[in-house]
């Protein structure tokens, strides 16, 4: 039986590129989000929840029924500072409620993950950058992975590079930051992977580094 899926930040451009995907490998999803007229996608295997990843009780209904959660959400102008972080506490209670065991979530590429980057001069630029222009989103996404870490849940963090609009390519890389890795990918070929960790389980609590 094909798993179902809750999903969130199905309205983001990552997001809409992997509910097309999921759907069109078979799945079921259920998407919660702000503004259903927001998304201009309809199937006989998609059910949307309108509300907010803030809101418990909308993510409950999200996620009840799922036999997995894809968090691909993030930061939009004028979000929370915490966003991510408290979406991903709220996510993982209403797991703990349904009993859900397994969520994978989006990241970028200036998230650590000590244990396999080896990143060089440019990647730590890259990082310090960061700090600077967007430490806000740094800090949640720093955060939220804490929040995941220290859950009972399987969990996997996809961490990408400068995403773009650019053609699927139906190939990509799967490293780590400083290891097979370049500056980029697109957000179909993004999707494209993680719609393939939904059966595969190799990457449990690990982040790999996507990219071409």
């Amino acid at each position: 039986m094909m798993k179902k899926i809750a999903l969130f930040g199905a309205t983001g451009q990552t997001g809409r590129k992997f509910l097309e995907a999921a759907i069109e490998k078979g799945y079921e999803v259920k998407a919660l989000v702000r503004d259903k007229t927001k998304l201009p996608f309809t199937h006989a295997r998609l059910s949307i929840v309108e509300g907010d990843v803030l809101n418990i009780d909308d993510v409950s209904k999200a996620v009840e029924g799922a036999d997995m959660v894809v968090s691909l959400f993030g930061h939009v102008k004028n979000s929370p500072a915490w966003l991510q972080t408290n979406g991903t506490k709220n996510i993982l209670a209403a797991m703990d409620k349904h009993d859900v065991q397994r969520i994978i979530s989006l990241s970028g590429g200036g998230l650590p993950f000590p244990e396999k980057d080896q990143p060089k001069f440019a990647d730590h630029l890259i990082r310090t950058i960061m700090k600077i222009a967007v430490p806000k989103i740094l800090n949640d996404a720093i955060a939220h992975a804490d929040v995941l870490k220290t859950s009972s849940k399987k969990w996997v963090i996809v961490r990408g590079p400068r995403l773009t609009n650019d053609e699927r390519l139906g190939t990509y890389r799967v490293g780590w930051v400083g290891v097979n890795a370049s500056t980029k990918i697109s957000r179909s070929d993004l999707a494209d992977f993680i719609v393939t960790l939904v059966e595969d389980e190799r990457y449990n609590y690990q982040m790999p580094f996507v990219s071409i």
